[in-house]
């Protein structure tokens, strides 16, 4: 299991392998911690990531970090669920996606990687459960990322990401 560290702050500003950014179908670049990706990366990787969409809820992939580097190598997109109450599947799409981007980061080599708390933002999904999902996901995943570090935008989150960590025995 990696060691899971949460911090409050700029997911672009990361020094990681990898960064996260919960993304849209068409990788094209959409709102939130995404258009902040997108706009510190360049134009470069909205092309990159159009050549491998569309891509399904839960599901991962990897481009370069371009404009980002040296300190972060690459950008793993992965397209959350909206929520809709919670008769959809939202929860298992959701640890998809955290078990999705484990996989990706190993097979790209990466030993730390950052997330932002994903489908919290315009997609609705409840912060307290998404905290939950995040923290239990990464936790029960075989992995041989070193370090993965939640990565929370406001307090509220970065609350709710510790209160987690400490509820499942995480320290």
């Amino acid at each position: 299991m990696p060691v899971i560290e949460v911090v409050l702050g700029d997911l672009v500003e990361e020094r990681v392998d990898a960064i996260v950014t919960a993304a849209n179908e068409s990788l094209l670049g959409g709102g939130g911690v995404d258009r902040a990706v997108h706009a510190a990366a360049g134009p470069e990787l909205a092309g990159a990531g159009s050549a491998l969409a569309p891509l399904d809820p839960g599901d991962a992939v990897a481009t370069p970090a371009f404009r980002l580097g040296p300190r972060i190598r690459h950008v793993i997109h992965t397209v959350g669920p909206v929520w809709e109450g919670g008769g959809y599947d939202e929860a298992e799409l959701l640890a998809s996606c955290y078990r999705r981007c484990l996989e990706v980061a190993d097979a790209l080599g990466a030993r730390s990687l950052a997330i932002p708390a994903i489908s919290t933002g315009v997609y609705g999904y409840p912060a307290a459960d998404a905290a939950r999902i995040a923290v239990s996901t990464v936790r029960s995943v075989r992995t041989r990322v070193e370090v993965v570090r939640l990565v929370a935008f406001d307090e509220g989150s970065r609350d709710l990401l510790r209160s987690e960590l400490a509820a499942q025995g995480v320290s």
